[in-house]
């Protein structure tokens, strides 16, 4: 009988058609035949140990699967790792039947095996995604135990691998009432939500949760996948985030300046109570639209458009929906995330009523100035009468004795006390009169060189040194120049006082001018006598002198009111027996304007 043409290829072509490795192994472990597949991984191995061919070794494998084989005949399957013919790890599956000869002996094995390496690298792969993710997996059954749990998981929650999902989730001893694993049991779908579980640790757990159906094609849905994404720090941060937005709402709605804030298009997003009430216009009125022209100074819109990122004006004007114009301290800030505008915060401290304190203040200082005024000018007139009897008595006396050096005597007292008349009433009327400051542009250093000419040769004629030091950068600046040289002049005349009542054989009094940052500076410095605490605290008060009977005691005070009116401060540093320094400091953008009809540049 013929051999059917099929049968023929199966004895003689199958071997090499066979897509998988096959060889043949002798009891000495030599392969005697391979296919051509084997040979494009392994290499030609026939002639060759099968353990030099598979696994480059030099002996026999200490668990050869091969010598179990041909011990007993079973067939036998294993998976197996070596190396193929580029000497790269490979992984394969190995099936190893015997070949029985006529006698039922095995003189030969045959070892089919197939080639798994790319299916272990994408099972290794699939185990590091699965284990490293960040976030918690596991796959339950149908029963919601647990059959597998990654890494992250874990961490959280603990070794949970047979147990419900609900105890390990939530702690609970019945399954949530909406649980999303039953879900997708259920219709094959993909399910997600927010949960809030217990972890290991027993704190409380935020979590996104996803499930998803774990099949392979098959319409039984046996095991789910679910998967969580650790949102705890995500709600910390939302509760804080929230709990400062209260806070800020809170600080806004509740406080007592006006706060109003912008967006990048300038259209208003808060204007809290404080600011209508201050202005008089509804929140709902302005919300989302641009703020009325004349709402904001002007000062700040110049500044936002120069990107000036902060405007703070210590008194603006503001006005309000019915046309009232309202002194408020003001400060603007650009707001910015990075580079980016988001907009702008305006707050409004409404100073009205400090307005009014201070005219009430100003008020009742008057009011005890006067009161001052006119104890201390009663105490002056009553010391000059008192000189200006003492004068009449010795004229009288020398009349009625004949004796005209007494009379002479008498007269000269008398002229003393009547020029101390004329100059407390000139010094009350200069401080008193408030009379508005002729301001022009002057140079400041000029004012101490019409001072040293004037006080140097009085200076050296009492061995005292003037000294000037100016600097020439210095700008020119808006002053009443006679007021200025009064001041300058009331303290150069201290100074020389200073100096000449001072135990000390040589002094000196220097005059600076210079400018420190946008401030002009004037000192007047001496080597005198010096003053203790106590006298310092006094010099700028009303009818203080240290001269005895040769002052009037408004020299200082009247310094200190020009000083003022000129938007400047007055400061005093002494030490008893080594001198003192008076400083006057004048802030440019807080001088007087220049008057009008004045010349642009004046000496003093």
């Amino acid at each position: 009988m013929a051999v059917p043409e099929w049968r023929h290829w199966l004895h003689t072509q199958l071997f090499e058609h066979v897509p998988c490795n096959i060889a043949v192994i002798d009891r000495n472990y030599h392969i005697v035949e391979n296919n051509h597949t084997f040979a494009e991984v392994f290499g030609e191995g026939q002639g060759r140990p099968c353990y030099e061919v598979y696994k480059g070794r030099s002996e026999r494998c200490e668990n050869c699967m091969a010598t179990e084989t041909f011990k007993d005949g079973k067939v036998r399957v294993n998976d197996e790792v070596g190396i193929d013919r580029k000497g790269r790890t490979a992984h394969y599956i190995v099936h190893i039947a015997p070949i029985f000869d006529r006698n039922g002996d095995i003189p030969y094995l045959i070892e089919m095996s197939t080639d798994v390496t790319e299916t272990k690298r994408l099972q290794r792969e699939y185990q590091i995604l699965f284990e490293r993710v960040p976030c918690f997996v596991s796959v339950l059954n149908r029963d919601l135990r647990i059959v597998r749990a990654n890494e992250r998981f874990r961490e959280i929650f603990g070794e949970t691998t047979g147990q419900h999902c609900f105890e390990i989730y939530k702690r609970r001893t019945e399954k949530c009432e909406d649980c999303l694993v039953e879900k997708t049991f259920f219709d094959g779908q993909t399910h997600s939500g927010a949960h809030v579980g217990i972890s290991k640790d027993g704190k409380r757990t935020h979590y996104f949760v996803n499930t998803s159906p774990l099949s392979r094609g098959d319409p039984h849905i046996s095991h789910v996948i679910e998967m969580g994404l650790d949102m705890t720090e995500v709600h910390k941060l939302e509760v804080e985030l929230a709990r400062a937005n209260a806070l800020r709402e809170t600080l806004i709605e509740n406080s007592i300046d006006g706060v109003i804030a912008t967006n990048p298009e300038g259209k208003v997003t808060i204007f809290n109570p404080a600011a209508e009430s201050m202005l008089k216009y509804k929140s709902e009125d302005l919300i989302g639209r641009h703020p009325p022209d004349l709402l904001l100074p002007a000062e700040f819109e110049e500044a936002m458009t120069a990107h000036r990122d902060i405007c703070v004006l210590p008194e603006a004007t503001v006005t309000a929906s019915d046309g009232e114009e309202i002194p408020v301290r003001f400060s603007g800030v650009a707001l910015k995330r990075g580079k980016e505008s988001i907009g702008s915060a305006i707050f409004l401290q409404d100073l009205r009523k400090i307005k009014q304190l201070e005219r009430e203040k100003i008020d009742a200082e008057r009011l005890a100035a006067v009161g001052q005024t006119v104890a201390g000018l009663a105490h002056g007139i009553k010391n000059i009468l008192t000189g200006l009897e003492g004068g009449m008595y010795v004229v009288n006396s020398g009349l009625q004795k004949g004796q005209k050096d007494r009379v002479d005597a008498g007269w000269e007292m008398l002229k003393r006390n009547i020029a101390k008349i004329s100059a407390l009433v000139k010094n009350l009327l200069n401080f008193s009169k408030g009379r508005t400051p002729h301001v022009a542009l002057v140079n400041p250093n000029d004012m101490v060189r019409d001072i040293m000419s004037l006080y140097q040769d009085a200076a050296r004629q009492d061995g005292i040194d003037l000294i000037a030091e100016t600097d020439d950068t210095v700008r020119p600046a808006a002053f009443d120049p006679e007021e200025i040289h009064t001041c300058l002049a009331n303290l150069v005349s201290n100074a020389l006082d200073a100096c000449q009542v001072s135990e000390k054989t040589k002094c000196s009094v220097t005059i600076r001018c210079k400018e420190e940052g946008n401030s002009l500076i004037y000192e007047v410095a001496d080597e005198g006598s010096g003053m203790d605490y106590e006298i310092k605290q006094k010099v700028f008060t009303n009818f203080f002198t240290t001269k005895g009977t040769g002052g009037t005691g408004m020299g200082l005070l009247l310094t200190r009111k020009i000083v003022q009116e000129h938007g400047g401060k007055i400061t005093v540093e002494s030490t008893p027996g080594e001198g003192s320094l008076f400083r006057l400091v004048f802030p440019r953008d807080r001088l007087p304007h220049v008057t009008e009809g004045k010349p642009e540049a004046k000496s003093a």
